[in-house]
């Protein structure tokens, strides 16, 4: 978790709208996708509403596994930042963010784990999507 979570309100917590579960298979903690979802929906209600007004042509999406060649990405990242746009931007597809379920409940040992991570790969991502790189994120305790 960040120090003194810079992109928060002090306070607010999220909570998973129902228990994860740890089944037999090695630990790993079991969540519904429709719970995860729920996660990340909350992690982008917590943004502060002067970011989201600023967010242009994103759309975020949920998914199970990331492509093969990377099975612990937690999120990605896909479009054109903010900062790098220019007149010629226009008529395009929207950026991409995806965050992923199975490599988050894989690191994870708590709910309360899988809520703080969430939160993080959500404020990570977007912060791509304002142009912010990884060094930059990393500093700052969302790495």
């Amino acid at each position: 978790m960040p120090g003194g979570d810079p992109g928060h309100a002090s306070g607010t917590v999220a909570t998973c709208p129902h228990p994860a579960a740890v089944r037999d298979n090695g630990g790993v903690l079991e969540m519904t996708r429709e719970q995860f979802e729920e996660l990340v929906s909350q992690a982008l209600d917590r943004i502060p509403p002067e970011l989201t007004r600023l967010m242009d042509n994103v759309a975020v999406f949920v998914e199970d596994e990331p492509e093969p060649g990377d099975p612990d990405l937690l999120g990605l990242y896909e479009g054109t930042p903010l900062t790098d746009r220019g007149e010629w931007y226009a008529g395009v597809l929207p950026d991409r963010i995806t965050i992923y379920r199975g490599p988050t409940l894989r690191m994870c040992e708590t709910q309360e784990d899988v809520v703080a991570e969430t939160e993080i790969t959500v404020v990570h991502e977007i912060a791509h999507h304002f142009g912010i790189d990884d060094e930059r994120l990393h500093a700052l305790g969302y790495g």
